[in-house]
């Protein structure tokens, strides 16, 4: 009885070249193999996040927000995800405003950014004081303004280990409706105004230097009506 010898399947590359040898054409070009993923990761240029800071992790007050009673780290923890439009930039001037009502010893939280007001450095006993501020962003004036005047500019994770419970924290944002776009959108109707598109700023082509645009029927009262 004759025994059959297992039939051993040859790898890819070597039975295209036995294929080829047989119909008597050579092999197809194949690319050069990919060098080894370490070789890879050293010609890789470095990654912009680590040229830049780290933004707070919502990690972060998401195990304080669970482990401590404090409303403050659920509120700060439910404005570290919102969009950008729910995190309204704050200004010096108004954070200056705010905080001078509430005592020293306090530290102002603004989940946002504060940005600079330059009519502080015009107008006559409007100096910023010392205060101290917890912010995801300053802009370049804000930072050397609050600085100049003997403040501080602190990270949240600066602030989670010095109030890991909000003690003494100021939970501050700025405007939601301070945006241009804001003038546009309709309001509910009310009895004292009805419609809901009166008192509400038109998108027109022309900003008010010239009457050839807009000024027809609802745009005079003379015209029908005016919004």
């Amino acid at each position: 009885m004759t025994t059959v010898a297992p039939v051993v399947p040859l790898p890819f590359g070597a039975a295209v070249a036995a294929v080829a040898a047989v119909a008597g054409s050579p092999p197809p070009l194949r690319p050069p193999p990919l060098p080894p993923p370490a070789a890879r990761a050293q010609t890789r240029p470095p990654l912009l996040t680590t040229l830049l800071p780290a933004p707070p992790r919502p990690q972060l007050y998401r195990f304080l927000a669970r482990r401590t009673d404090a409303k403050f780290n659920k509120i700060v923890l439910k404005r570290l995800f919102m969009s950008k439009v729910n995190r309204p930039p704050l200004a010096v001037s108004r954070l200056a405003r705010y905080m001078g009502k509430k005592g020293d010893g306090k530290t102002a939280v603004v989940v946002g950014t504060v940005t600079d007001d330059p009519r502080l450095a015009t107008n006559k006993g409007a100096e910023l004081p010392k205060l101290s501020v917890c912010a995801l962003r300053f802009t370049e004036g804000a930072r050397a303004r609050i600085e100049k005047c003997g403040g501080e500019c602190i990270t949240f994770d600066q602030l989670a280990l010095r109030a890991p419970k909000g003690k003494d924290c100021v939970l501050l944002r700025g405007r939601k409706s301070a945006r241009e776009a804001t003038a546009h959108f309709g309001h509910r109707s009310t009895v004292t105004s009805v419609n809901t598109h009166c008192n509400v700023k038109p998108y027109v082509r022309n900003s008010g230097k010239h009457r050839n645009h807009e000024m027809a029927r609802g745009r005079r009262g003379s015209r029908g009506f005016k919004v």
